[in-house]
C-alpha cells in the first residue's frame, strides 16, 4: 500500500471572514478521502497565533474530528518546523493574511506544495482595484471603478461620476464583508466609513441593474471552466448574511442561460483566471446586464468558499466532479505545479 499523502488544512486567520474559514475547513476535512490522505488541521487564531494540530480540531465547527497523526501536533513557529512532514498545505484562509499572497509567500519560502493561486495570483486577485485594471488591460469587458483611500474620498465628484445608486467595497476583502449599497449621500458617507474599517483603499462602483451569474475555474497552465450558476439573492445584493445566514438566498445550477450566454461565461472566466496568473482554483462572478444582456466581469475569488452550501463545489458537482474528487484534483494540481517549479535555478 503506498504512503498516504500528508495535508495540512490551514484556516482561520485575521481576516474578518475568520467564521467562513472554519465552515470551508470543516467541510474539507469532513470529505476529503481519509484512505489517500492523513490530514493535519492548522488554525490561526483571530490574533494571529498559530495552533497545534490538536488545538486546531477544536475550533472546527461541528462534525466529527480528525485524528492527529501521532508525533505530529504541530506549532507553527519558526517556519521550517511548521512543515515539517508536510507534502502539500490546503490553504482556506479568505481574506486578509490567506487568500491576498501572504500566507502563499511564507509557503513558498518554505519550499512546500500548496493548494490554489501563487503570490502574484493571490495579491492581485484580493485587490478588486488592481483586479480590474488588469482585466481592462487585457481587453475584457468589467464595470468602471474608483479607488479612493480612507479619509481621501470626494463625495462629491464620486455622485458626480457614478450617481446612485453605487456600491462601495473594501479593496482586499471578500464574502461581502464591510460591502454596501449606496442610494443618497448620507448612505455614501456611512459606506465609505464602514468599507474603511476593514482596508485603506476603498473600491466604488455604480451599481448596473443585472443578473448575478457565478462559474468555477480549475486547473493550473490549461483550466478549465464548470457550468455557471446563477444567484437569486434573498436581500437587495448578495450580502454577508444572504450567503452564510439567510437560507432563502437561492443558487439555480445550472443557470438559466442560452447556451451561446454559457460558453460566453465559461470564455471569460477562463480568461480572467489566466490574465490574473491564478492557478488550481477559482470562482469567477459576472454581471449579466438585464437591459443589454452583456456579460461584464465583476471579480475573481482565488480561495472561494468550501462550505456545504458554498457556488464553488456545487458548480464542480453539477459538472460530474464529486466534492471528494474535487479536493483530490486540488491537491494533484498543487503537487503538479510544485514539481514543474523544481526545475527552476534560482542561481548560477
Amino acid at each position: 500500500m503506498s504512503k498516504k499523502i500528508r495535508v495540512g488544512v490551514l484556516f482561520g486567520g485575521r481576516s474578518g471572514e475568520h467564521e467562513v474559514s472554519l465552515r470551508s475547513a470543516a467541510s474539507v476535512i469532513a470529505a476529503i478521502d481519509k484512505r489517500k490522505y492523513d490530514v493535519l488541521p492548522i488554525a490561526i487564531t483571530k490574533a494571529g497565533k498559530w495552533l497545534t494540530a490538536a488545538q486546531s480540531a477544536k475550533l472546527l465547527p461541528g462534525g466529527p474530528q480528525p485524528a492527529t497523526p501521532p508525533g505530529r501536533a504541530l506549532m507553527i513557529r519558526p517556519v521550517p518546523d511548521s512543515v515539517e512532514g508536510i507534502d502539500v498545505v490546503f490553504p482556506l484562509l479568505h481574506g486578509t493574511f490567506g487568500e491576498d499572497g501572504t500566507v502563499q509567500g511564507l509557503l513558498e519560502l518554505a519550499g512546500v506544495a500548496y493548494v490554489g493561486a501563487g503570490v502574484l495570483g493571490s495579491a492581485v486577485g484580493m485587490d478588486k482595484d488592481v483586479m480590474k485594471r488588469l482585466f481592462r488591460e487585457r481587453g475584457l469587458p468589467t464595470p468602471g471603478h474608483a479607488a479612493v483611500l480612507r479619509g481621501q474620498a470626494r463625495v462629491p465628484a464620486l455622485i458626480r461620476r457614478f450617481g446612485f445608486p453605487m456600491f462601495v467595497k473594501p479593496a482586499n476583502l471578500g464574502s461581502s464583508v464591510g460591502i454596501s449599497k449606496a442610494h443618497n449621500r448620507k448612505e455614501l458617507e456611512a459606506a465609505l466609513e464602514l468599507a474603511g474599517r476593514y482596508d485603506r483603499k476603498i473600491v466604488v462602483e455604480q451599481a448596473i441593474d443585472a443578473r448575478e451569474i457565478e462559474c468555477s475555474v480549475l486547473g493550473n497552465d490549461s483550466p478549465q471552466a464548470s457550468v455557471p450558476g446563477e444567484v437569486i439573492p434573498s436581500r437587495e445584493f448578495y450580502d454577508y448574511q444572504a450567503k452564510y445566514s439567510d437560507d432563502t438566498s437561492r443558487l439555480l445550477i445550472p443557470a438559466p442561460l442560452t447556451e451561446a450566454q454559457t460558453r460566453r461565461v465559461q470564455k471569460l472566466a477562463v480568461e480572467a483566471f489566466l490574465a490574473c496568473e491564478c492557478s488550481g482554483m477559482a470562482r469567477v462572478d459576472f454581471f449579466l446586464e438585464r437591459a443589454t444582456g452583456r456579460v461584464l466581469l465583476n471579480e475573481i475569488n482565488t480561495i472561494p468558499g468550501f462550505t456545504s452550501i458554498s457556488m464553488y463545489p456545487k458548480l464542480w458537482e453539477a459538472s460530474g466532479l464529486s466534492y471528494a474528487a474535487l479536493i483530490d484534483r486540488l491537491i494533484q494540481l498543487a503537487l503538479e505545479r510544485r514539481r514543474e517549479k523544481a526545475g527552476t535555478r534560482y542561481s548560477i
